[in-house]
């Protein structure tokens, strides 16, 4: 029997998206994930259609360890 702590299971914790609903198409067509920004907290990323290129969606994934940046 399997106890719940209340912590997702590591496998659920986070999705990526391999198709999303496109205005543009009228329906839902497999997406393309590009980096938007690298920001300190974490990576920004935008999902596009890869039929007619249209922005379908926004992602950011938190960094797991602090961002060192050199000067």
């Amino acid at each position: 029997m399997a106890v719940f702590d209340g912590k997702p299971p590591e496998s659920y914790e986070e999705f990526e998206a391999t198709s999303l609903y496109c205005s543009h198409c009228k329906e839902a067509v497999p997406v393309r994930k590009k980096l938007l920004l690298i920001l300190p907290d974490g990576d920004e990323y935008e999902y596009l259609c890869v039929r007619c290129g249209s922005s379908v969606g926004m992602k950011r994934e938190r960094g797991k360890e602090g961002v060192k940046i050199l000067m």
